[in-house]
């Protein structure tokens, strides 16, 4: 049977998001605790708990909503009830919880339904990049979500910019393919907005008191939806439009980077912390298959 993991991270301990021997991942992590919970040998080929994942995370990247599928038998699944009166999926989502680190948050477990893959049937996913900029107040509780940078930007700039990387492109200039693979993505949204500073009350109770803050208030942040991205191209298009917004580059350079698909070193990415993926969308039940079918289909410009 297939189950869907939704879940939550803080990457900055961890070395990304696939599994690699003697160093801490996510995926490792999860998977040490299932062979634990399950009492199953890591070495065991008949039944090798192993996760696929929506979208691969760089070291140091965020995650409030990642989704990842695992192929067990229902034996082994019950495994995780033991003296629990619940049912099977139930019983390994709270054991789940308990057994992992403080840095991952199972949202939930579920059945999937049939066709589900987590990475191939997503329709879409939006990762937001967050920045503290001279202009914004630099909340130190931030420091491992957030990027500041010492100078203005201009989000205008930044703006027209990111509106070059929307629609079906090769974005060869800013993400590195896999190995047989591309780097045309379809964008659907591209845009830098500065957060309003508002209070979480109106009014201080009396006088002059303490209004409490959102965290986010103030804050610029960029918004990219699209079906997939390529290593890196997160990251690396949120450098190219913080070079534009700080008037290091101009707009006609990004264009040009759009145009001619080449890495040349001036449009690596950004540091990793302040980059979160947000939310991975599926299409309805009966259209999950067809979309993994359609989308396992190498890229190709028009």
């Amino acid at each position: 049977m297939r189950l869907r993991i939704d879940l939550a991270y803080d990457g900055g301990g961890f070395y990304g998001w696939a599994v690699q021997p003697d160093i801490r991942t996510v995926q490792g992590e999860i998977e040490q605790a299932l062979h634990r919970i399950l009492r199953v040998d890591p070495n065991d080929a008949s039944e090798p708990l192993r996760l696929v994942v929506a979208g691969r995370t760089d070291t140091g990247v965020h995650a409030s909503h990642q989704v990842c599928h695992i192929d067990m038998s229902p034996d082994i699944l019950e495994r995780a009830v033991g003296h629990m009166k619940v049912p099977a999926v139930t019983a390994l989502e709270h054991r789940l919880q308990r057994v992992l680190p403080d840095d991952i948050t199972i949202h939930r477990i579920s059945e999937a339904p049939v066709g589900f893959d987590a990475r191939f049937s997503a329709l879409e996913r939006t990762y937001v990049y967050r920045i503290a900029d001279r202009s914004s107040e630099v909340d130190p509780r931030l420091r491992g979500c957030v990027l500041h940078i010492d100078g203005d930007l201009d989000i205008e700039a930044m703006n027209l910019a990111a509106a070059q990387t929307i629609g079906l492109h090769d974005f060869g200039s800013f993400a590195t393919p896999n190995p047989g693979g591309t780097t045309i993505r379809e964008v659907k949204q591209a845009d830098w907005a500065r957060v309003p500073a508002q209070p979480l009350i109106a009014q201080p109770m009396a006088g002059e008191g303490y209004i409490v803050p959102t965290f986010e208030s103030g804050l610029v942040c960029f918004t990219i939806v699209a079906d997939a991205f390529a290593r890196n191209m997160v990251r690396s298009l949120v450098n190219g439009c913080v070079q534009v917004g700080l008037d290091k580059r101009d707009l006609d350079w990004f264009k040009g980077k759009m145009a001619v698909p080449k890495r040349e070193g001036s449009t690596g990415p950004i540091a990793p912390q302040g980059l979160t993926l947000e939310h991975v969308a599926y299409p309805a039940d009966d259209q999950l298959a067809a979309r993994a079918q359609a989308i396992r289909a190498k890229r190709t410009l028009p």
